[in-house]
């Protein structure tokens, strides 16, 4: 995760645009090294090949500031805040308009498309022209109630904006659905390895980040999902994401689906509150190897 640290709301617009082109451009620590130990581990000649070309990509987009991957992603706002803290209709505007200001001055894809409703489901009007038109999904609101794996020790003075950038391909080969728990994690987890053992082979960007949202409601396990990939760490993973991890491997798909020892880098699995009930809703992402694409704005 990238952080920026800001001391004046008159500079927010500008500090989210760069933010999201942070997001866009930059490798976070933990992938880095999750990335240099794959490397150092990988012995199919055609993995190594991928995994390096993988990082001599993020070098170049880290000193040219160019996007790491041409689909620049839908952004995603989850704003962590304390109980002292509070957020405007003013502070909401200048977060969008900061997020089409960087969107533009990335550039981004244009990929936003025009025409009511009808018209933009059939895709039959075009699409805008500016990148920054590419409108940000409703914003997260997270805050200290929160008791997921991922819980929070949001301080009463927290005042945290995370934005995201969510490809188009993990989406397509995402899913959330309901899951008969058997009074069993095996059989929880197991499905949803399952699932994203099926996507990860039609994904064709790997290695992946998958990310695991597990609730009472699809919402909630999208939620849970979404938090995991601005709160989660590759260098520091729990039993139940290294099982996740090692299950993947086994699939020998590999970097760009040549095979070898690294499917994905990590995971993230974030275990929600349960409800009385059979079953558990379970929403799963297998990332590309451009993401997580995560920045981070404290104020």
């Amino acid at each position: 995760m990238i952080y920026l640290f800001l001391s004046d709301y008159m500079d927010i617009i500008e500090d989210v645009s760069n933010a999201i082109i942070k997001a866009s451009t930059n490798l976070s620590e933990d992938k880095f090294n999750a990335l240099k130990k794959a490397i150092s581990v990988e012995d199919n000649e055609n993995a190594l090949w991928a995994l390096n070309q993988i990082l001599e990509n993020y070098k170049v987009a880290s000193k040219t500031k160019f996007p790491l991957c041409d689909d620049t992603g839908i952004p995603h706002v989850i704003i962590e805040i304390g109980e002292k803290r509070e957020i405007t209709g003013e502070l909401i505007a200048q977060i969008n308009e900061g997020i089409e200001k960087g969107l533009n001055n990335l550039p981004a894809r244009p990929m936003a498309v025009k025409g009511n409703d009808v018209e933009r489901i059939e895709q039959s009007k075009g699409l805008y022209n500016s990148p920054g038109q590419m409108k940000a999904a409703s914003f997260l609101i997270d805050s200290f109630s929160d008791d997921s794996t991922y819980k929070r020790n949001i301080s009463p003075d927290t005042l945290n904006i995370h934005f995201i950038l969510e490809g188009g391909g993990p989406e397509i080969r995402a899913k959330t659905y309901r899951v008969y728990h058997k009074r069993s994690i095996e059989n929880v987890i197991g499905t949803a390895i399952g699932w994203l053992s099926e996507s990860l082979k039609m994904l064709g960007c790997t290695p992946s980040v998958p990310a695991v949202g597990i609730g009472r409601t699809h919402y909630e396990a999208s939620s849970l999902l979404l938090k995991s990939i601005v709160y989660g760490n590759l260098d520091s993973q729990s039993d139940l994401e290294n099982y996740v991890t090692q299950k993947l491997n086994e699939t020998n798909i590999g970097p760009l689906g040549f095979g070898g020892k690294t499917t994905v880098l990590g995971s993230f699995v974030n275990v929600g509150n349960q409800r009385a009930s059979g079953v558990r809703i379970v929403s799963v992402r297998p990332s590309c190897f451009v993401e997580p694409r995560v920045a981070t704005l404290h104020l």
